[in-house]
């Protein structure tokens, strides 16, 4: 399931709910918790089953490429890893419709999405990073439909974090037998171009000096092991820059929340790291 990476997904929930404007002006004393705690929940769901159909689907492949993984290890069988996906995917979207239709809606296309990519776009060198990359701006999505009139008003950040995953797909693909630099180059072309859009509407909010902090630690994060990979393109390092885009979802959340005045959650959200890099050195993040 990827515990590690299930924070992330809990992060772009908070993330969306902060750009939603749920927050804005809220008394702490009195913050309706329930949608936050249900949209939290749903995305858990979402994001572990997504995880486990992956391993499911690559079931041949892992026997050959990684052994180590819990189906081709024999911890758990096929049949019960698609039982446990079929219950975090269903339970997932569940929760989702428990606090509205809209939501409800958004689940069922983060499932789909997760599904085709793991069954069909994977291998694919461009559906795949833009099939991953729409999973995770429905996820933002999820948290922005905490307040169902602010989707058609910032639907379009959506497009962030499918840019952002793309990127690290396109590197992921160097895992086990090295990557080309012009991939990797294109990923740093991405990774700028992200960077630039959290300060442009950081900037449009009045924020700037809020998320500025945030988004130079996201920066130099996902960056410099890119960098590295770029000077020695083999798998060790591009494995640690796999795990540091996937990590640095997390600050790239803070930074978003940063930017729409939410510097409470913000804080909270950067709290998620420690939590996400706990369980990397436990659990596997890719």
């Amino acid at each position: 399931m990827r515990p590690a990476n299930i924070v992330t997904s809990v992060a772009d929930v908070l993330a969306g709910i902060a750009i939603s404007g749920f927050l804005i002006n809220a008394d702490i004393n009195s913050l309706p918790l329930t949608p936050i705690i249900l949209l939290c929940i749903s995305t858990i769901g979402l994001y572990g089953g997504g995880i486990v159909f992956n391993d499911v689907f690559d079931y041949e492949l892992d026997k050959v490429e990684r052994p180590e993984r819990t189906i081709p290890k024999g911890i758990l069988s096929l049949n019960e890893g698609t039982l446990l996906g079929i219950f975090l995917l269903a339970g997932g979207i569940t929760v989702a419709f428990f606090h509205s239709s809209l939501s409800g809606l958004i689940a069922v296309a983060i499932a789909i999405a997760a599904l085709v990519y793991n069954k069909f776009s994977k291998h694919n060198v461009v559906a795949g990073p833009l099939n991953m990359g729409l999973c995770r701006g429905l996820n933002l999505l999820l948290g922005i439909s905490i307040v169902t009139s602010s989707v058609s008003e910032w639907w379009f950040l959506s497009i962030v974090p499918i840019v952002y995953i793309a990127a690290i797909t396109m590197i992921s693909r160097g895992e086990v037998h090295g990557s080309k630099k012009n991939i990797l180059f294109l990923a740093v072309i991405f990774y700028l171009l992200i960077i630039a859009t959290i300060l442009y509407f950081s900037f449009l909010q009045e924020k700037l000096w809020f998320a500025l902090p945030f988004v130079l630690a996201f920066a130099w994060m996902i960056l410099t092991p890119l960098l590295k990979a770029i000077k020695n393109p083999i798998p060790q390092n591009i494995g640690k820059s796999v795990k540091a885009g996937v990590i640095g979802i997390i600050l790239l959340n803070a930074s978003w929340a940063a930017a729409f005045g939410i510097f409470a959650l913000a804080i909270f959200i950067v709290l998620l790291l420690s939590l996400s890099l706990r369980l990397s050195k436990v659990f596997a993040v890719t």
